[in-house]
């Protein structure tokens, strides 16, 4: 089949190709304006005026100098029967018209007073897990639920700029603007796209730069000893820095708007400062100090913790891991060096706190990353839409007077759910999540359902008469709930198949070095992080916090057995138990799955038929995954507790 063409199908464009428009302004971002309206109106029979004239509805003007890309915001107004979108750099203008095709044909009634938009977080990333080699273990993509790379196959650069180009267009679209292109667990091959494989990255960057988006490279600390047969990596040493330094200049040479590096670092394996009794901010501070020149960033990943814990020892806590290691760094880290850090403290689950590292660095810049790519929730099989998820995190005030949005101020990053499958994301309704993410990036404080109707309306086209639109957003609007319900209970996580973590196994991790467990014996369940008795986790966030998840009476339900551990008759603020809480939820999920897959086969002929029999297929295994998580879970914890359930239902 075709590439699907997602949110940005022609019909998105009918409002502005079927009038005419006046693109004023030069350049190669001016240019791609140019060309997206010439493409819409060659398509719906408007025209693109080139004259000085005023007989035009549509206005996208460049106002300064040149077709800057620093510009990312813009203006938009409906005055006199016509539309005005002006922009200050050639980003603003390109954002500008994305955002009078979301309108329609809104964008051309009425008359709205002058607004301006700009984005709310300068970066907005995706971090590819992409190999140029295939890995044995981990496949061309690592976390990757789409097929394989966009970028690489077996080796070697795709070299296929057009579909490079129409995801580049996609992400334009909904306001992403940075893309680093290989996984952060950089392998011998990958390695090699610093040196002399960087033509290759290059290519990339040509494709992607005519709708802004700047391109980043993960890169390996020991590359010095790696590519540059140096002794050592130590980054106080002086032929490392040189190194650096000299490899770092290659790149601007190649790639003059190169972004800067993306570094996983003494985590997992990955080599790092703390083998030459560096700390982070010395490893950080080196490559941010070659990168400076060029105006580049390094973003360096807080997702450093001890992988080979003994799980007898409950004082050792995955969940403490960033904060103790960061924290005693803030200050030290130069103003180009981005701490990147999980939106949680342990690894993406389906429901965690937020990691009290974004409150308590105040001196470093922090970058919030989530994971776009349904590792945890579902892996791209399942209907899982994460807007509401990142929306209660962005929005959370970790801070009195500060939102977790507010305090990334180096950035916002989601890891890609992106392959080469022709649904861009696998499971066509996964769309909306990267959609999303994007969206919620450029205003954290936007409404995540507003931004569903957006995609919905982008998608499936304009809303008239008995289209698909409330089916869609009944089928999406609460299945990040619907997954918590048949998976892991009350904030425990995991409980997943080990290694590649699809389906349940409750305890799959629960004896294992990873510090992922959740205690669960004959009297209860759940993790005590409390100051007083447990590993005083809870103790990391600031006072008004601290005190709301150290008392199991005020923690909030949904977090519970994340931060305490409890018997299985403790009365949950909905005046359940938690045992009950259990099985209710579970068997609630898996109706909730039945529900949805009935509504989108109800769908059938309102919905491209590819589209709706790849979705439909895919329900299929939801709904045996979910049958299969709730009599896992349900049957496991009956016979753990030995409490049956109120209602008298079926368990194992």
């Amino acid at each position: 089949m075709d590439i699907d063409p997602a949110w940005l199908p022609s019909a998105a464009f009918r409002a502005v190709g079927s009038r005419s428009t006046l693109v004023r302004g030069s350049g190669p971002l001016v240019d791609t304006v140019r060309a997206e309206v010439g493409a819409a109106c060659v398509d719906f029979g408007g025209r693109v005026e080139h004259g000085a004239g005023d007989d035009f509805d549509l206005l996208l003007e460049l106002t300064g100098d040149t077709d800057g890309t620093d510009g990312e915001g813009f203006t938009y107004a409906r005055e006199d029967g016509r539309t005005t979108v002006t922009a200050s750099g050639g980003r603003g203008l390109l954002y500008g018209l994305f955002h009078v095709v979301r309108l329609g044909e809104e964008a051309f009634r009425g008359s709205t007073a002058r607004q301006t938009h700009r984005p709310a977080v300068g970066l907005r990333m995706l971090d590819h897990w992409d190999n140029v080699a295939v890995h044995p273990v981990m496949g061309q993509v690592e976390r990757g639920y789409a097929g394989g790379s966009l970028f690489w196959r077996d080796g070697r650069a795709r070299g296929e700029p057009e579909r490079v180009r129409a995801y580049g267009r996609l992400l334009a679209a909904c306001g992403i603007n940075a893309v680093a292109v290989n996984n952060v667990n950089v392998h011998a091959t990958e390695a090699r796209l610093l040196t002399d494989r960087i033509g290759e990255v290059a290519s990339l960057a040509e494709v992607l730069r005519p709708y802004g988006i700047r391109t980043h490279l993960s890169v390996t600390f020991a590359a010095p000893i790696v590519l540059g047969g140096l002794p050592t990596a130590d980054p106080l040493d002086a032929r490392v820095r040189a190194w650096w330094a000299a490899a770092t200049a290659r790149v601007y040479e190649a790639i003059p708007d190169f972004g800067g590096y993306v570094v996983k670092a003494d985590s997992e394996g990955q080599p790092g400062p703390f083998a030459y009794g560096r700390s982070h901010a010395d490893g950080a501070n080196m490559l941010a100090a070659a990168l400076a020149p060029y105006g580049g960033s390094v973003h360096w990943r807080a997702f450093v913790y001890d992988h080979r814990q003994d799980w007898r020892d409950r004082s050792t806590d995955r969940a403490r891991a960033a904060y103790d290691h960061f924290v005693p760094l803030d200050g030290e880290f130069a103003d180009n060096a981005v701490l990147q850090v999980k939106h949680g403290p342990m690894d993406f689950q389906v429901r965690e706190p937020v990691s009290p590292l974004i409150g308590a660095m105040p001196r470093t810049r922090l970058a919030v990353e989530v994971q776009a790519t349904q590792e945890y929730t579902g892996q791209q099989r399942h209907v899982c839409w994460l807007g509401p998820m990142w929306s209660e995190v962005l929005r959370f005030p970790i801070q009195q007077d500060s939102s977790v949005g507010e305090l990334a101020r180096g950035g916002l990053v989601a890891v890609s759910n992106v392959g080469d499958d022709p649904y861009w994301t696998g499971h066509p309704l996964a769309q909306a999540n990267l959609y999303t993410f994007g969206r919620l990036a450029w205003d954290p404080g936007a409404d995540p359902g507003a931004v569903l109707d957006e995609w919905t309306g982008l998608t499936f086209g304009p809303e008239a008469g008995a289209g698909p639109h409330a089916g869609v957003r009944s089928v999406l609007d609460g299945s990040w709930r619907t997954y918590e319900k048949y998976t892991a209970p009350l904030g425990v996580g995991f409980m997943v198949q080990p290694g590649h973590h699809y389906g349940p196994s409750v305890d799959g991790y629960e004896y294992s070095p990873w510090g992922t467990y959740h205690f669960a014996d004959r009297d209860g369940v759940g993790v005590d992080r409390s100051v007083a008795s447990g590993t005083g986790f809870a103790g990391q966030y600031g006072k008004a916090w601290a005190e709301v998840y150290e008392s199991p009476d005020t923690c909030p339900d949904e977090l519970l057995l994340f931060f305490h551990h409890v018997p299985y008759d403790h009365v949950l603020k909905s005046g359940k138990t938690v045992i009950q809480h259990i099985y209710d939820t579970h068997f609630e999920g898996v109706a909730e799955v039945e529900a949805a897959r009935e509504v989108w086969a109800s769908l059938a002929g309102a919905v491209d038929p590819g589209r709706h029999a790849r979705v439909a297929e895919l329900f299929e295994e939801q709904v045996r995954s979910a049958r299969e998580w709730r009599d896992q879970i349900n049957s496991y914890f009956f016979r753990k507790s030995g409490v049956p359930d109120e209602r008298g239902r079926v368990l194992y």
